[in-house]
């Protein structure tokens, strides 16, 4: 029994959710409903509901969980960690930590598809997509993508298709890559046939494979840097291309990797400033040559002008053209990680080249005052270190020692197995821990130290051999030059924020993409430095706490939708699509049954389920839906029994990507599975399903979860997320296994991401929202998630077409409605519609999208009565304006809504040719007038934007008197 002592001060699902006891009421009375589960038991079929209720602790307080979350962090020990591998120790500026990843204005946003109200978020990429492009020598960049080992499996991709190999293939990598990079490359390649050779990183051990593109470390994994222009001229003779994986900060030093013939260059941002996290989340990033334009991967920021021809930031054309490619795309496009992308951003505006620089050459400088030392104690490095890393080695036993003697002082070293061990420093080394090093080595070697740090130090100046050396200048945009100073940066950082519209502003009503709150009580931890600070292949008993973190929440994922197995390691989305298909292939392929490679897909599909499948070397075979929305069984029946003997797997989204419940989701699966095939479910809708129904009980084999949509990780404005994937028993043991964390069985399929974990550095996030809500408050959120959707939808039914309904005529947690009526009646098109939004301080829906020329809404549980009828107010007003066209009473080419948005510039010019008011314009609601927020821009002019693709910081005015028929690609 429980007393009021049992319970919390501070119970967290009334903070959550968003409608109060007497809204829930009016909304139920509304819809004719006198409780909330009889509104469920109308819009969810009784057949897949769950007989049982969630078997989960109960929520408790936020300051009760955070405390418990606090003791699970506590059992990490964070020990100086120079292990390498592509992940090093940082500062985070903390006047951008604060105020960037602290801050719910950077962290709330969607992706920037309306650029208009993401004005500021695009800057922040478009620096960071210039600072690539000047480190790295090459003139494109994409703006980020999920790490650096799936962005070199993107680069091979890229290099595969530039040769115009369609079947098979082989890439070359260099032995001296990262080893999680190579895992992660023979784990892409092996679906599409393609050979992964490895070898050392010279041309006359590359040139026997014929490959179409070949990949080098630079800095190798162990330190070694190397010259790779012969390499370089004779791939490119061959009609290859040469990849280059570079340390971008290492590139203020050394020869950008374009200087030396390099096509492409692909690595991670970590080490600018963007905290360990125990693997990530992190921004990667690939810079290309001009002629791979069409080919990156990932989003791009390109600059454009507005209506009013001022510039204007848009995402380029060939992120959209990747979207609608479905099964052709070359690449999924929901692999971006723009939070982390902008804090690396900033930390390049904040320090400047100068400053970048000066960080660089002082761990070089450490790095050869190390290496003086280690030769003074015998144990002189195998090569002179041109970086931040040294290798020595010693007899097995003597290595034994020293790593002893470096655990004594809470020091990871990285053992190479052999003897050897390498010491990999960063910007946070000091004084006594140069010192600490050599005292472990000293102790393992049993000899005393020599000079001291200080006489060492006199002899470290650093020079780089002119074959290795940068001699180009670097960073000199405006940007980089103009804030260094905190206050500087300061107002940066909140002009850029003002330009953007977040959650912080007004809900963001996206279907499919469930926008709801991030809870600051979930956000804390992930600043926490026992969470935030440990290097992702630091031992296991070391990780003690974020074991338990995983175990915890493996389970309550697993009693959520039913699959007794979980991995944690897909960090997107679309990384889990990919992985639920691969294990599906591998269960097959164990069976002896490889033949299988057809994916049916119905057409109302998410775009990257086609490309996810395609990736994982399957046949998309499309299946038709009917008039309402559902898959259409019968097609789907003919297609089965069709590809019968090679069906590998039916990919499925439920509830249905047309926001309703599908009566026959049992029938669906049933009838894949007397086929031998396999049913994949995309999780994207699981927010109606939590507490109610099991994805497992009803059928499916696989899914996977948006931890970012579902389970409360914010969106960051189009990153970072994490796409977890649960199993039934016969797939379990194939979930992605990792070679450097001893994860995953003999079956396995390999790693999908470069670290164990996946992103763990936000996973406190989800395990907070869990824990806080509990199996009521879960459950409770999904049937107000439903609610909130049902009452819009009868609030805008009269105005506007609900396109797709279920049983009762209700919806799940999202509708979609129709706008296409209005091009002919009105000459309006859902673009109009979508600007002028921006003008009543909303985001737009989810626009065109499963249906072109519709918006799909969705409320999510976290938003109030109140703010859903300002939402539909908003859109009631709209349509009298489109009606106002239809009727004359408003010009068909000059309106509010062909007009929108209204920028403050536009509105306080001297002239104002329109025929409607200013105030019209600016203030077409009440509640506009107590807060305003202002389109920092007019609309963007994409068509122009792709004609001259402009995607690093130069102004737009240089290219203006480009052809305006030929695109101009500009660096």
């Amino acid at each position: 029994m429980t007393t009021f002592l049992d319970r919390p001060n501070d119970p967290f699902p009334p903070r959550h959710l968003g409608p109060r006891g007497a809204e829930v009421e009016e909304m139920l009375a509304r819809l004719g409903c006198g409780s909330l589960e009889e509104l469920v038991a109308s819009v969810i079929p009784n057949s897949i509901r769950s007989d049982r209720p969630l078997a989960l602790p109960p929520g408790d307080g936020e300051r009760r969980e955070l405390r418990r979350l606090a003791d699970i962090a506590g059992r990490n020990q964070v020990w100086r960690s120079y292990l390498g591998m592509g992940y090093s120790g940082t500062v985070t500026p903390a006047v951008i930590a604060r105020n960037v990843l602290s801050n719910p204005g950077w962290y709330t946003q969607y992706t920037p598809y309306q650029a208009e109200i993401s004005q500021g978020r695009l800057e922040a990429l478009l620096n960071f997509q210039t600072m690539i492009s000047e480190l790295t020598g090459l003139p494109l960049a994409n703006a980020s993508l999920l790490d650096e080992a799936t962005a070199a499996a993107e680069a091979m991709a890229i290099c595969r298709a530039a040769a115009g190999v369609e079947e098979g293939g082989v890439f070359y990598a260099a032995e001296d890559c990262h080893p999680q990079t190579l895992a992660v490359l023979r784990g892409r390649a092996a679906p599409l046939g393609i050979t992964v050779a490895t070898g050392p990183a010279t041309v006359d051990a590359v040139r026997p494979h014929a490959p179409f593109g070949a990949l080098v470390q630079y800095p190798g994994t162990w330190g070694d840097v190397e010259a790779h222009d012969e390499l370089a001229h004779a791939l490119e003779e061959a009609g290859s291309a040469l990849v280059v994986a570079a340390d971008p900060l290492a590139l203020t030093l050394l020869r950008p990797p374009g200087e030396f013939g390099a096509a492409l260059a692909v690595g991670s941002t970590q080490r600018l400033g963007v905290p360990l996290g125990y693997g990530g989340p992190h921004a990667a990033y690939l810079a290309a040559a001009e002629s791979f334009e069409r080919l990156l991967p990932g989003r791009i920021v390109g600059v454009s002008r507005d209506a009013e021809g001022r510039d204007g930031y848009r995402l380029a054309r060939q992120t959209r053209e990747q979207h609608i490619r479905r099964e052709r795309a070359t690449s999924n496009i929901c692999t971006a990680q723009v939070l982390p992308a902008i804090l690396a951003a900033m930390y390049g505006v904040y320090h400047g080249p100068a400053g970048l620089t000066r960080i660089a050459r002082r761990i070089a400088a450490s790095t050869r005052v190390l290496a003086a030392g280690l030769t003074e104690l015998g144990a002189a490095p195998q090569a002179a270190p041109l970086f931040d890393t040294v290798r020595v080695r010693l007899e097995p036993e003597t290595a034994g020692a020293v790593l002893a003697a470096a655990r004594e002082r809470s020091i990871n070293l990285r053992d190479g197995g052999d003897g050897s061990i390498a010491v990999s420093l960063d910007e946070t080394v000091e004084r006594t821990d140069l010192d600490d090093l050599l005292d472990a080595f000293a102790a393992g070697l049993g000899v005393a130290r020599g000079r001291s740090l200080d006489e060492l130090a006199r002899g470290a100046e650093v020079e780089i051999p002119a074959a290795h050396r940068r001699a180009s200048a670097f960073m000199t945009q405006e940007v980089f030059a103009r804030y260094h100073s905190e206050h500087d940066l300061l107002r940066y950082l909140f002009r850029l924020q003002e330009r953007d519209l977040s959650l912080a502003h007004s809900m963001i009503p996206l279907g499919s993409c469930t926008m709801k709150l991030n809870a600051t009580a979930e956000m804390m931890p992930i600043t926490w430095p026992e969470l935030a600070d440990l290097h992702p292949f630091a031992p296991p008993e070391q990780a003690a706490g974020y074991a338990e973190l995983f175990r915890q929440l493996e389970e309550w994922l697993a009693e959520i939708t039913g699959f007794p197995a979980v991995s944690l390691q897909p960090n997107a989305g679309s990384q889990g699509e990919y992985s639920g298909l691969l294990v599906i292939r591998a269960y097959h392929a164990e069976r002896g049954e490889g033949e299988r490679d057809v994916c049916l897909i119905p057409t109302s599909a998410h775009g990257t389920n086609p490309a996810s499948a395609v990736m994982a070397g399957l046949r998309v075979v499309p299946v038709d839906c009917d008039d309402r929305g559902n898959v259409d069984f019968e097609d789907l029946e003919r297609k089965c029994e069709r590809h019968a003997e090679r069906l590998a797997a039916l990919m499925i989204t439920y509830p249905s990507t047309h926001g309703v419940f599908e009566e026959r989701v049992r029938d669906i699966c049933d009838a894949v599975h007397r086929r031998g095939g396999q049913v994949y479910l995309d999780g994207a809708n699981m927010n109606a399903q939590v507490g109610l129904c099991r994805p497992a009980e009803y059928g499916a084999d696989v899914c996977h979860l948006n931890l970012h949509k579902t389970f409360c990780i914010p969106h960051g404005g189009g990153g970072p997320g994490m796409g977890p994937i649960c199993a039934a028993d016969h797939l379990a043991p194939f979930l992605p296994g990792h070679p450097l964390a001893a994860t995953g069985g003999d079956r396995a399929i390999p790693p999908v991401a470069a670290a164990p974990w996946g992103s763990p550095g936000i996973l406190p996030i989800s395990w907070m929202y869990i824990a806080m809500m509990g199996a009521e408050g879960l459950t409770r959120a999904s049937q107000i998630a439903i609610l909130n959707a049902n009452y819009m939808a009868s609030r805008l039914k009269d105005h506007f077409p609900i396109l797709y309904t279920g049983r009762n005529g209700r919806v799940a947690h999202e509708f979609v409605i129709d706008l296409r009526g209005f091009r002919k009646s009105a000459g309006i098109t859902v673009d109009d519609v979508a600007k002028r939004l921006m003008d009543y301080g909303f985001h737009a829906p989810t626009m065109s999208w499963p249906v072109p020329g519709t918006m799909m809404i969705e409320p999510t549980e976290s938003e109030s009565q109140q703010e859903l009828d300002r939402f539909c107010d908003a859109m009631i007003a709209i349509r009298a304006e489109i009606r106002e066209i239809e009727t004359g009473a408003a010009d068909r080419r000059d309106n509010l809504l062909v007009n929108a948005p209204h920028p403050a510039a536009r509105l306080t010019a001297d002239e104002w040719p329109h025929p409607y008011s200013r105030r019209r314009a600016a203030y077409p609601a009440p509640w506009l007038r107590e807060r305003k927020f202002w389109p920092p821009t007019a609309r963007i002019d994409n068509a122009w934007g792709d004609r001259h693709l402009v995607c690093t910081c130069d102004p737009v005015a240089s290219y203006a008197e480009a052809d305006d028929e030929a695109p101009a690609l500009v660096g």
